[in-house]
């Protein structure tokens, strides 16, 4: 129960278990300069249509005005949480170093 159960080796696939054919019989057309007539036409792609990029409608102009202002105000608000959180921050550490301050003039004056 405790024995460790390993997994068999793999093994290298042959051209007969393969899952992909051997490339066996290609034959690839000679490579040269000389200018050959082609034997079917060749007929030109067809030209692109060209459009413009953005279409702004009143309808869409509204909407990104509307998300620009909601992400300006929530990055605002966000940035001013930060801002808040470390005044508090740094206000209650000056509270208590002027704190930690006077027991200590305290407890030396007892002295």
């Amino acid at each position: 129960m405790f024995t460790p159960k390993y997994p068999h080796p793999d093994t290298p696939p042959t051209a007969a278990t393969s899952l992909v054919p051997p490339l066996t019989g290609l034959v690839h057309p000679p490579a040269c300069d000389c200018h050959h007539t082609p034997a079917t036409p060749v007929t030109p792609a067809p030209a692109p249509v060209t459009r413009s990029a953005v279409q702004l409608t009143p309808g869409t102009l509204a909407v990104a005005v509307a998300g620009g202002t909601a992400v300006v105000l929530v990055v605002g608000a966000v940035l001013v949480s930060m801002l808040l959180a470390v005044a508090i921050t740094a206000a209650s550490v000056a509270i208590c170093a002027v704190v930690l301050r006077s027991l200590l003039n305290s407890h030396n004056a007892q002295r």
